[in-house]
């Protein structure tokens, strides 16, 4: 019995799913899934000339050099230390405010995603720095261990983002207008996690007892003297990419260089050190170019079987709304996100709801900026979020998973709210692309 393209389309899913519940790589995954499927639903032939030609296409073309720039500007940017240093200036300002350490966690994962695409590394180095903090002035440790993790995704929004580099490559729009798209949401996201920790101290007091330390503005404004250069370079780079100064791919270079520049010049970064950013840089760019291969793969086969076409026949015929349509984006989201890490999620289901939400005529950068913000949820949601991850492997026994699946449910809630309003106001996302192109 000739199975349709739709039935195809379905067990090739499944065919990855089951790959990934067995612990093979998501980049594997779903090449071994793709492969399988365009050698049996088309022919050999047509199998063996994608596995020849595309994985050089995406190689080659210098489009995606964007990518290992900004990952070695973030490599470099942490190995210099830029994170101590903002966590730092971020605490003296608010250390007069009541769970100042949450309001300066937060903050400065902002500012850090400015320098770094990769929400992992974020959650990782303010672990190491932000938890020792919390911990000697008497703070919630779970709470803690839940806003370094959340603040963490602050990185996945903020240009430059590598998981929105990911997203623009596999769903074939511009990594600039891509970029951009996330920085009010980014920002926006920052200033809900502030208000919204502050609400929650108000009616739980122990989680942040008065610390009674406070600091001078001369000592406030001394803390700024090792920041100000990581800022004006991240502002460089993200006015340059929203001025139309230089491209998405100029804008690495511009962001690594001068991350280099500024780590050297102040006594930083040693010769060993950068060669060591470099070797970094480059596995996971590797990593990153293993997984874009193996989603557009996936993707080609699901176009070549016919399950695009069916599953866009059957919107048609069943008359699903756009309202529908997203609100079952959310519902595979928030539910595989509790047993996917994040990055797997988006390159299984992007493939097929990308070209599901343009038959519905829904926006690309609205969808793609969601797409980023659902990603951002399933990285903190028990049991399986990423991030979650790891602060536990950098707390190193400080704290227990149960603390922090408890910790950060506050901050999963704020996300829950902060997509409401992307839904109420889809100018959040749209807007200053918008102006890019005006």
């Amino acid at each position: 019995m000739e199975l349709s393209g739709l039935e195809q389309g379905i067990l090739t899913i499944v065919a990855v799913l089951a790959l990934l519940s067995i612990g093979v790589p998501v980049a594997i995954s779903m090449i071994v899934a793709a492969g399988g499927a365009m050698y049996l639903a088309v022919n050999p032939s047509f199998a063996f000339a994608n596995f020849r030609t595309l994985p050089f296409a995406v190689t080659s073309d210098y489009t995606y050099i964007v990518v290992p720039m900004f990952v070695l500007m973030g490599v470099i940017t942490s190995k210099a230390g830029i994170i101590a240093d903002l966590y730092r200036a971020a605490h003296r300002f608010t250390s007069g405010l009541r769970g100042g350490l949450y309001v300066s966690t937060i903050l400065a994962s902002a500012g850090f995603g400015a320098a770094s695409g990769s929400t992992v590394v974020s959650a990782s180095v303010f672990t190491k720095i932000a938890l020792p903090e919390m911990k000697r002035y008497n703070y919630n440790l779970g709470i803690a261990a839940g806003c370094i993790a959340a603040s963490g995704t602050l990185a996945a929004l903020i240009p430059p983002s590598i998981i929105m580099v990911v997203l623009a490559v596999l769903t074939d729009q511009s990594i600039g207008t891509l970029l951009m798209a996330g920085v009010i949401p980014g920002i926006l996201t920052a200033l809900f996690y502030i208000v919204g920790i502050r609400v929650f101290i108000a009616a739980k007091p122990e989680w942040a007892p008065e610390t009674g330390e406070t600091f001078s503005w001369r000592e406030k404004f001394q803390s700024l003297n090792q920041v100000w250069a990581i800022a004006f370079l991240a502002i460089v780079v993200i006015g340059g990419l929203y001025a139309g100064l230089f491209a998405p791919s100029a804008a690495g270079a511009v962001g690594a260089a001068g991350a280099t520049l500024i780590a050297a010049i102040s006594g930083r970064l040693s010769l060993r050190d950068l060669w060591d950013s470099l070797l970094e840089a480059a596995r996971i760019t590797t990593v990153l170019f293993f997984i874009f291969i193996g989603g557009l793969l996936l993707s080609r086969a699901l176009v070549v079987m016919g399950f695009i076409n069916d599953v866009n026949g059957l919107i048609g015929l069943y008359g699903i709304s756009p309202g529908v349509f997203m609100l079952l984006v959310i519902i595979i989201y928030l539910v595989l996100g509790m047993f996917v890490d994040s990055i797997s999620i988006m390159v299984i289901t992007i493939p097929f709801l990308f070209p599901m939400s343009q038959a519905l005529h829904i926006d690309p950068i609205w969808f793609s900026v969601l797409i980023i913000k659902l990603v951002e949820i399933a990285a903190i949601t028990p049991p399986v979020g990423l991030n979650l991850f790891a602060v536990l492997s950098s707390a190193e026994g400080e704290i227990s998973a149960r603390q922090i699946f408890t910790g950060v449910l506050p901050f999963v809630l704020l996300d829950i709210v902060f997509v409401a309003c992307l839904f109420l106001f889809p100018a959040i996302a749209t807007w200053l692309p918008m102006q890019m192109r005006g």
